[in-house]
Protein backbone atom coordinates (compact mmCIF):
# COMPACT_ATOMS: atom_id res chain seq x y z
CA UNK A 1 0.00 0.00 0.00
CA UNK A 2 2.77 2.59 1.02
CA UNK A 3 6.30 1.56 0.64
CA UNK A 4 9.17 4.42 1.68
CA UNK A 5 12.48 3.72 0.62
CA UNK A 6 15.66 5.62 1.20
CA UNK A 7 13.59 8.94 2.23
CA UNK A 8 15.69 11.80 3.49
CA UNK A 9 14.48 15.58 4.47
CA UNK A 10 16.18 18.56 5.60
CA UNK A 11 15.49 21.61 7.24
CA UNK A 12 18.19 24.33 5.78
CA UNK A 13 21.09 22.53 5.78
CA UNK A 14 19.94 20.30 9.23
CA UNK A 15 19.27 16.82 8.22
CA UNK A 16 16.13 15.41 10.12
CA UNK A 17 15.97 12.55 8.51
CA UNK A 18 18.12 9.79 7.65
CA UNK A 19 17.72 6.49 4.74
CA UNK A 20 13.78 6.48 6.14
CA UNK A 21 12.70 2.93 4.82
CA UNK A 22 9.18 2.23 5.65
CA UNK A 23 6.06 -0.23 4.96
CA UNK A 24 2.36 -0.15 5.70
CA UNK A 25 0.45 -3.25 4.02
CA UNK A 26 -3.31 -2.79 3.42
CA UNK A 27 -5.37 -3.10 6.75
CA UNK A 28 -2.88 -2.37 8.72
CA UNK A 29 -2.11 -0.23 11.67
CA UNK A 30 1.58 0.42 12.00
CA UNK A 31 2.76 2.87 15.28
CA UNK A 32 6.28 4.27 15.20
CA UNK A 33 7.45 5.81 18.86
CA UNK A 34 10.17 8.27 19.36
CA UNK A 35 11.22 10.94 21.58
CA UNK A 36 9.88 14.54 20.71
CA UNK A 37 12.88 15.72 17.99
CA UNK A 38 12.97 12.65 16.80
CA UNK A 39 11.87 13.11 13.89
CA UNK A 40 8.14 11.79 14.25
CA UNK A 41 6.39 14.48 12.68
CA UNK A 42 8.59 15.33 9.56
CA UNK A 43 8.00 11.92 8.53
CA UNK A 44 4.71 12.01 8.21
CA UNK A 45 4.70 15.67 7.29
CA UNK A 46 7.06 14.17 4.32
CA UNK A 47 4.44 11.66 3.15
CA UNK A 48 1.78 14.49 3.01
CA UNK A 49 4.05 16.45 0.88
CA UNK A 50 3.94 19.45 3.17
CA UNK A 51 6.85 18.96 4.94
CA UNK A 52 10.60 20.24 4.62
CA UNK A 53 12.84 19.29 1.65
CA UNK A 54 13.03 15.86 1.25
CA UNK A 55 14.48 12.97 -1.12
CA UNK A 56 13.73 9.35 -1.37
CA UNK A 57 11.02 7.45 -3.24
CA UNK A 58 7.77 7.60 -1.77
CA UNK A 59 5.09 4.80 -3.79
CA UNK A 60 1.65 4.44 -3.12
CA UNK A 61 -0.37 1.63 -4.64
CA UNK A 62 2.31 1.24 -6.40
CA UNK A 63 3.07 4.86 -8.06
CA UNK A 64 5.64 7.17 -7.10
CA UNK A 65 4.13 10.10 -5.82
CA UNK A 66 7.14 12.11 -4.05
CA UNK A 67 6.28 14.43 -6.61
CA UNK A 68 3.15 14.93 -6.36
CA UNK A 69 1.34 17.68 -4.23
CA UNK A 70 -0.27 17.29 -1.08
CA UNK A 71 -3.67 18.38 -2.47
CA UNK A 72 -3.26 15.28 -4.69
CA UNK A 73 -2.03 12.63 -2.17
CA UNK A 74 -5.09 13.35 -0.72
CA UNK A 75 -7.31 12.82 -3.79
CA UNK A 76 -5.25 9.57 -3.83
CA UNK A 77 -6.06 8.34 -0.35
CA UNK A 78 -3.55 9.54 1.76
CA UNK A 79 -5.58 11.33 4.90
CA UNK A 80 -3.22 13.28 7.76
CA UNK A 81 -4.51 14.47 11.05
CA UNK A 82 -1.83 16.95 12.45
CA UNK A 83 -0.74 17.02 15.80
CA UNK A 84 -1.73 20.67 15.96
CA UNK A 85 -4.95 19.81 14.29
CA UNK A 86 -5.75 22.86 11.82
CA UNK A 87 -9.05 23.52 11.84
CA UNK A 88 -10.82 26.24 11.31
CA UNK A 89 -11.70 27.71 14.84
CA UNK A 90 -14.43 30.46 13.72
CA UNK A 91 -16.55 27.67 12.03
CA UNK A 92 -18.78 25.25 13.46
CA UNK A 93 -18.02 21.57 13.80
CA UNK A 94 -20.67 20.86 11.14
CA UNK A 95 -18.96 23.39 8.69
CA UNK A 96 -15.70 21.86 9.56
CA UNK A 97 -16.31 18.30 8.82
CA UNK A 98 -18.98 19.87 5.79
CA UNK A 99 -15.90 21.46 4.27
CA UNK A 100 -14.04 18.71 3.75
CA UNK A 101 -16.30 16.92 1.79
CA UNK A 102 -15.88 20.23 -0.79
CA UNK A 103 -12.02 20.08 -0.48
CA UNK A 104 -11.57 16.72 -1.89
CA UNK A 105 -13.19 13.85 -4.02
CA UNK A 106 -13.75 10.91 -1.40
CA UNK A 107 -11.51 8.31 -2.72
CA UNK A 108 -13.61 5.39 -2.09
CA UNK A 109 -17.83 4.87 -1.12
CA UNK A 110 -20.43 5.75 -2.89
CA UNK A 111 -22.54 7.28 0.33
CA UNK A 112 -23.57 11.11 0.12
CA UNK A 113 -22.24 13.38 2.33
CA UNK A 114 -24.77 13.48 4.62
CA UNK A 115 -24.75 9.51 4.92
CA UNK A 116 -20.78 9.64 5.44
CA UNK A 117 -21.57 12.44 8.02
CA UNK A 118 -23.63 10.44 10.00
CA UNK A 119 -21.41 7.37 9.76
CA UNK A 120 -18.64 9.48 11.29
CA UNK A 121 -20.37 10.92 13.82
CA UNK A 122 -21.63 7.34 15.00
CA UNK A 123 -17.45 6.77 16.32
CA UNK A 124 -17.49 10.00 18.12
CA UNK A 125 -21.27 10.97 19.92
CA UNK A 126 -19.52 13.36 21.81
CA UNK A 127 -19.53 15.69 18.70
CA UNK A 128 -23.00 15.51 17.98
CA UNK A 129 -24.19 17.15 20.13
CA UNK A 130 -22.20 20.16 19.43
CA UNK A 131 -22.57 20.54 15.41
CA UNK A 132 -23.03 24.13 15.62
CA UNK A 133 -20.39 25.06 17.97
CA UNK A 134 -17.64 26.76 17.06
CA UNK A 135 -14.35 24.76 17.03
CA UNK A 136 -12.77 27.08 18.69
CA UNK A 137 -15.29 26.71 21.85
CA UNK A 138 -14.13 22.70 22.04
CA UNK A 139 -11.78 21.12 24.46
CA UNK A 140 -8.57 19.78 22.99
CA UNK A 141 -9.96 16.43 22.50
CA UNK A 142 -12.90 17.51 21.08
CA UNK A 143 -11.00 19.39 19.03
CA UNK A 144 -8.72 16.50 18.56
CA UNK A 145 -11.68 14.10 17.59
CA UNK A 146 -13.38 16.95 15.09
CA UNK A 147 -9.71 16.81 13.34
CA UNK A 148 -10.00 13.28 12.84
CA UNK A 149 -13.71 12.92 11.65
CA UNK A 150 -12.96 16.04 9.05
CA UNK A 151 -10.22 14.42 7.70
CA UNK A 152 -12.09 10.96 7.88
CA UNK A 153 -14.76 12.55 5.58
CA UNK A 154 -12.27 12.75 2.75
CA UNK A 155 -12.54 8.74 2.55
CA UNK A 156 -8.97 8.25 3.05
CA UNK A 157 -7.37 4.66 2.74
CA UNK A 158 -4.65 5.26 5.09
CA UNK A 159 -4.83 7.73 8.03
CA UNK A 160 -1.59 9.87 9.16
CA UNK A 161 -2.24 10.00 12.51
CA UNK A 162 0.47 12.18 14.81
CA UNK A 163 -0.18 12.12 18.20
CA UNK A 164 -3.64 11.72 18.13
CA UNK A 165 -4.33 10.63 22.13
CA UNK A 166 -1.33 13.04 23.33
CA UNK A 167 -2.40 15.98 26.08
CA UNK A 168 -6.16 15.08 25.89
CA UNK A 169 -8.64 14.06 29.00
CA UNK A 170 -8.21 10.23 29.57
CA UNK A 171 -12.08 9.88 29.15
CA UNK A 172 -11.35 11.36 25.22
CA UNK A 173 -8.07 9.17 25.38
CA UNK A 174 -10.23 6.13 25.46
CA UNK A 175 -12.86 7.64 23.20
CA UNK A 176 -10.22 8.70 20.72
CA UNK A 177 -8.49 4.71 21.30
CA UNK A 178 -11.90 3.26 20.62
CA UNK A 179 -12.86 4.99 17.47
CA UNK A 180 -9.25 4.05 16.10
CA UNK A 181 -9.56 0.45 16.46
CA UNK A 182 -12.85 0.19 15.12
CA UNK A 183 -11.43 2.20 12.03
CA UNK A 184 -8.82 -0.22 11.89
CA UNK A 185 -11.16 -3.65 12.78
CA UNK A 186 -13.29 -1.90 9.41
CA UNK A 187 -9.86 -2.12 7.02
CA UNK A 188 -8.48 1.52 7.41
CA UNK A 189 -4.83 1.36 7.47
CA UNK A 190 -3.32 3.82 9.59
CA UNK A 191 0.41 5.33 10.48
CA UNK A 192 0.03 6.59 14.21
CA UNK A 193 3.17 8.71 15.78
CA UNK A 194 2.83 8.18 19.49
CA UNK A 195 5.06 8.30 22.76
CA UNK A 196 2.14 6.77 25.30
CA UNK A 197 1.71 3.46 23.73
CA UNK A 198 -2.31 4.11 23.51
CA UNK A 199 -2.00 2.25 20.09
CA UNK A 200 1.35 0.42 19.95
CA UNK A 201 -0.04 -2.38 22.02
CA UNK A 202 -2.61 -3.15 19.09
CA UNK A 203 -0.50 -2.69 16.32
CA UNK A 204 0.68 -5.37 13.73
CA UNK A 205 4.44 -3.48 13.72
CA UNK A 206 5.83 -0.62 16.09
CA UNK A 207 8.75 1.21 14.86
CA UNK A 208 11.03 3.19 16.57
CA UNK A 209 12.85 6.92 15.16
CA UNK A 210 15.79 7.90 16.88
CA UNK A 211 17.42 11.08 15.74
CA UNK A 212 15.62 11.07 12.22
CA UNK A 213 16.70 6.79 12.00
CA UNK A 214 14.16 4.27 11.94
CA UNK A 215 14.48 0.95 14.11
CA UNK A 216 12.32 -2.06 14.03
CA UNK A 217 10.91 -2.83 17.53
CA UNK A 218 7.54 -5.09 16.90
Amino acid sequence: MLNVEGLNAWYGQAQALFDVNLLVGEGELVVIQGLNGAGKSTLLQSLIGIGPRAQGRIEWQGAPIQGWSAHRRARAGLGFVAEDRRLFTGLSVKENLWIATQAHTVSGGQDTPNQRCDRILSLFPQLKAMLHRPASQMSGGEQQMLALARTLMTGPRLLLLDEPCEGIAPVLVAAMRDALLKLARQGVAMLVAEQNNILAQHAQRVLLLTSGRMHQVT
